[in-house]
């Protein structure tokens, strides 16, 4: 069973840099893709990127350019660095392991404008 605990969510001003950070447990890390995804108040939870077992990304076109995704599967942590954030960023980011309907609980990003 796969439990993931996001975090390093916080209030940052228009054009500031967060990053993101999702700690997995389980067995299985290493051997499956990744995802972010984020809920803005009133919207559904839309796909942030995706980064496969093998290091590959794929991003949503609204953040592409401004986010990153990485791993370290030493660790069982995936990463989200986001820079030139906007306030219509904000949202509630979660992790999520390809294949698997398992969420965490999620870490708040607010951008002020």
């Amino acid at each position: 069973q796969v439990q993931l605990v996001e975090s390093g969510g916080g209030l940052v001003q228009a054009g500031g840099s967060l990053r993101l950070s999702c700690a997995a447990s389980g067995s299985i890390f290493g051997r499956v893709s990744m995802g972010w995804y984020r809920q803005a108040p009133g919207n559904q939870r839309e796909w942030v990127g995706s980064i496969t077992s093998g290091g590959g990304t794929d991003y949503a076109d609204s953040v592409k350019g401004r986010f990153t995704i990485s791993r370290d599967n030493a660790v069982k942590t995936v990463y989200l660095q986001m820079n030139s954030l906007k306030p219509e960023d904000t949202a509630v980011y979660y992790c999520k392991v390809a294949g698997i309907n398992t969420w965490g609980q999620g870490t708040q990003v607010t951008v002020s404008s």
